[in-house]
């Protein structure tokens, strides 16, 4: 059986999927090479924490996000090689439903990733829908831990309750769970605030882990209530949100100008000062050196406590994900 020990995992997570299948919205080839340059530029920093799922890339891409993240870790040579660690978020599919496909599905993703993968997570919990089809993705998880597929296991978008039956459950087979991933920032702080998310995986010893810790983009600055928004639904989002998000917006500026840093690294290092792990997308060297300035800096409290003052004060929040429980 693996030990907790084995798997390590970074003070943070850059994860050029961690916003999901976005990598691949516009994808095309061409990119490869500068998606390389982004993994190499993290790497090389010591950003070794890379998440990713076997949901995002598919249809025409199928699977893509995982291969192209395989071949960046076969083709890195620099630093900290020996330190990368691949997590992949295995979808709770509806044809997914026992503890078999599971371990297939992940010996699946080691197949395209060429490796195995160093932590694996169920991608969001069925309780809200099929709470009967949950039992089996469970099982299979923790079958993957102790046949040693994987170094660690975690979920994604569950909160305390849940949190606390599948922790009891996974405890009686001897299978710790190593992380917690669920939409977290400024503007989403939703189960982690509210629900005492934090405290609870603190109590278990789960490390959290931050997705979405720039609000897809509204935390960075970039944009603004008069335009231009992006295409869709993106954009749409957008219009109703930045009218509510002014206050947090210009406590997010002010602090930035006093401590000569960037909007979105000030976002992501509040998330650093929470005890989570950040996972923020980077498509390009240039966004990708923005996220790396959040590191080696702390906020102070008085800052931080601003911070929280103006997020708690912004009249709508980040929509939640839908499978997110209690």
């Amino acid at each position: 059986m693996q030990t907790l020990e084995k798997l390590s995992l970074p003070n943070i997570g850059c994860g050029t999927w961690a916003w999901g299948n976005q990598l691949l919205w516009g994808y095309n080839e061409n990119m490869d090479d500068q998606l390389q340059a982004v993994f190499n530029l993290c790497v090389s920093n010591g950003v070794t924490l890379f998440d990713t799922g076997d949901s995002y890339g598919t249809g025409r891409l199928n699977g893509r996000s995982e291969l192209l993240l395989g071949r960046f870790d076969r083709e890195y040579v620099g630093t900290g090689k020996e330190n990368i660690c691949i997590a992949t978020k295995l979808a709770a599919y509806p044809w997914r439903w026992t503890r078999q496909s599971m371990v297939q599905a992940c010996k699946s993703s080691a197949q395209r990733l060429g490796r195995n993968v160093d932590l694996v997570q169920i991608h969001w919990s069925t309780a809200n829908y099929a709470p009967w089809q949950e039992g089996g993705l469970l099982d299979g998880l923790a079958d993957l831990y102790e046949q040693g597929l994987v170094k660690g296991v975690g979920l994604s978008n569950y909160g305390p309750k849940r949190l606390k039956r599948v922790h009891q459950k996974f405890a009686e087979r001897g299978v710790p769970i190593a992380t917690l991933q669920v939409q977290y920032s400024l503007l989403s702080t939703y189960p982690v605030t509210q629900l005492k998310l934090k405290d609870v995986c603190d109590e278990l010893g789960i490390q959290m882990i931050a997705y979405s810790p720039l609000g897809l983009g509204l935390l960075t600055g970039k944009f603004s209530e008069k335009g231009p928004f992006p295409k869709g639904i993106r954009g749409l989002l957008f219009r109703q949100l930045l009218p509510g998000m002014r206050s947090l917006l210009a406590c997010l500026q002010e602090v930035a100008a006093l401590k000569n840093k960037s909007m979105s690294q000030i976002s992501l290092n509040w998330c650093i000062c929470k005890g989570t792990i950040p996972i923020p997308g980077a498509k390009t060297v240039e966004q990708a050196r923005d996220n790396l300035g959040a590191l080696g800096w702390e906020l102070n409290a008085s800052e931080i406590a601003e911070l929280d003052k103006a997020a708690a004060s912004a009249d709508k929040k980040m929509v939640q994900n839908i499978f997110q429980t209690k």
